[in-house]
């Protein structure tokens, strides 16, 4: 799952984006209205989660305008401003769900949580390829009906394939996509964690799902 995390107090992103990646989601951080808004409209994720005090635009104004462009991600609104009305306003813009600062890390989880539930009746919360099954909110993988234990990176690289299913994905995607870090930074992890996924999901397996596309990038594929 892919989170945009819009907050400008560099301290406070840093502890929600490291909270978050820990629970085995992938995300983002943007510390400005503008360039949020831009991030939403171009990248599909699945949760948005937006301050309202924001340099450039505010999260209110930010939260119409992906409304306006038919945008229907989920959107958690954080605010110190936790009047009755503060709130209203935050939801009639177009938000989710509203969370008052400071709030229990627990519960902001709870709440990414629920968001995410309320859309399994309109999106697909598992991935399929041949025998092998990702539910992306229980985050068990199982392959032949095998369970399968991955680490929350090994995890985050897989759904990034699944989703991908049948397309060459590069070096240079899957570092933007997963590690949200610049390929040349990486040295050889993506090929370690490959290769990890390798000896956990295809190495007992006669049908090989990952494949190396030599001087491309990687496929996840059912096809023999």
């Amino acid at each position: 799952m892919r989170i945009l995390l819009v907050e400008d107090e560099e301290k406070i992103a840093l502890f929600i984006k490291r909270g978050l990646q820990e629970a085995g989601y992938q995300v983002e951080t943007c510390g400005d209205g503008n360039q949020a808004l831009d991030d939403a409209r171009n990248t599909d994720y699945d949760v948005v989660v937006l301050d309202i005090a924001l340099p450039g635009r505010d999260g209110l104004s930010v939260c119409r305008a992906l409304r306006q462009h038919r945008r229907t991600m989920p959107i958690l609104m954080l605010s110190a401003l936790d009047s009755v009305p503060d709130r209203i306003a935050g939801l009639d813009a177009g938000a989710n769900d509203y969370l008052t600062k400071p709030f229990a890390f627990e519960e902001f989880l709870a709440r990414i949580r629920a968001l995410l539930r309320k859309i399994d009746a309109t999106e697909a919360t598992s991935l399929e390829c041949a025998d092998l099954r990702v539910n992306l909110l229980s985050h068990k993988v199982e392959r032949a009906g095998r369970p399968i234990e991955l680490s929350n990176k090994e995890f985050a690289l897989l759904e990034y394939l699944m989703r991908s299913q049948g397309r060459i994905v590069t070096r240079n995607m899957i570092s933007e996509h997963v590690w949200n870090l610049d390929f040349h930074t990486m040295t050889n992890v993506i090929e370690v964690y490959i290769n990890y996924l390798r000896r956990k999901i295809d190495d007992e397996f006669p049908l090989k799902l990952i494949r190396t596309i030599r001087g491309r990038g990687y496929q996840i594929s059912g096809e023999p």
